[in-house]
């Protein structure tokens, strides 16, 4: 039956919060959360975040949940990608692949693009990897060439023609002697990679001073904006990637601090606004919130548990510290704020997303829509669009 099921009710509900790789991992590991949800996920395994009609014995059409988006379309054995197809853009539909698969990875013969069409790689895949061919710049300008997964290659930015990285590829990735560069070809890091990770070498800001140096991928690391020298990361590296304590910025604002293990937020954190202000302290689980509380201007609005990051189990308060709301497995009426302490939702929930009669409201605290939502989205009300500055239109939506 699951190989028919396409874009209903049952499956947009039932499956939509298990809409990635990591959570179905998540879940095949967790008795309590295969509890919460009451399915035996060993039998959903196709459902990775996207759903997939077949359109023949043959091909398969495979589309994202949350918009509807055709991702991939070609042959199939049992669901999984085996032989001839072709990826396409989630946001704007561009091809960005056409090849062969072998166990859902590209192996055999292929063609990367573009956005702008042009071919960025053409050659041999070999496990999901680039293993023998010839690299492209956006003007179609022979590059770099692979052999048996290893060359001198250059990455770049899609939409910029311009170099991300360039150096030694060993096994179809980073391995050896390379460079990366922002989007403004300023060098970030310089030294060596082993398995695709930073593991020997120093970081640099816009003005190529070094802002951390790494050995045998351990160190203590800065990194900062792509297009500033404003700090993104700062903290502990082990194996080459984000392992320990550390704080995350934004404009040199401290939005997280706490721990991380294998490059996921895991123990126990605290999230703040762009203003610096408490909005979350709590455990994390693989960067999914699990048990904690959340603050609005300062104090508590909601104390209980999470699922993947949706309040599931706890009570709901006001300002005054009284309690306006419950959730129980993700099911009751809720309540969402903007971070001004402004009323954002107030209405029904169904498996910790809005669903049922509820309303919304502008971060002003103005009626934006009242009616019915499925799956978080509108389906049925009216709904105000806040047109300039104090005119308003009101349309139906069916």
């Amino acid at each position: 039956m699951l190989n028919k099921i396409k874009s209903t009710y049952f499956a947009k509900v039932i499956f939509s919060y298990i809409n990635d790789k990591l959570k179905l991992i998540l879940v095949k590991k967790s008795k309590k959360i295969q509890k919460q949800i009451d399915i035996n996920i060993l039998n959903y395994k196709i459902f990775y975040g996207k759903y997939i009609i077949p359109e023949t014995d043959k091909i398969i059409k495979e589309y994202l949940y949350y918009n509807d988006k055709l991702i991939y379309e070609g042959e199939h054995i049992k669901n999984i990608r085996n032989g001839f197809g072709r990826e396409y853009d989630s946001i704007n539909g561009n091809l960005t692949f056409e090849g062969e698969y072998l166990n859902g990875k590209r192996n055999g013969k292929g063609r990367e693009y573009y956005h702008n069409g042009k071919t960025s790689f053409e050659g041999e895949y070999l496990k999901g990897k680039k293993w023998n061919g010839i690299g492209y710049d956006r003007n179609n300008t022979i590059e770099y060439e692979l052999n048996d997964g290893k060359g001198y290659v250059k990455e770049y930015y899609d939409l910029l023609n311009k170099i991300k990285y360039e150096g030694e590829y060993l096994n179809g990735e980073r391995n050896g002697k390379g460079k990366e560069y922002d989007y403004n070809n300023a060098l970030i890091f310089e030294g060596e990679y082993l398995n695709n990770k930073k593991w020997n070498g120093f970081g640099y800001d816009s003005k190529n001073n070094i802002t951390y140096e790494l050995k045998n991928g351990k160190g203590f690391v800065k990194e900062l904006y792509n297009y500033s020298d404003n700090l993104i990361y700062k903290g502990e590296y082990l194996n080459g990637e984000k392992n320990g304590k550390c704080e995350i910025y934004y404009k040199d604002v401290i939005i997280f601090k706490g721990e991380y293990i294998n490059q996921r937020r895991n123990g126990k954190g605290k999230e703040y606004d762009y203003d610096g202000n408490l909005i979350f302290e709590g455990e994390y689980l693989y960067d999914y919130k699990m048990k904690g509380k959340e603050y609005i201007k300062n104090k508590i609005e909601f104390e209980g548990e999470y699922f993947f990051n949706k309040k599931w189990n706890g009570k709901g308060y006001d300002e005054n510290g009284n309690v306006i709301y419950e959730l129980k497995n993700g099911n009751g009426n809720a309540r969402e704020y903007y971070y001004n302490g402004n009323l954002k939702y107030e209405g029904e929930y169904l498996n910790g997303k809005r669903n049922g009669l509820g309303k919304e409201y502008f971060h002003n605290g103005n009626l934006r829509f009242e009616g019915v939502y499925l799956n978080g989205e509108m389906v049925k009300g009216k709904l105000i669009k806040n047109l300039y500055w104090n005119f308003f239109l009101i349309i139906s939506i069916c």
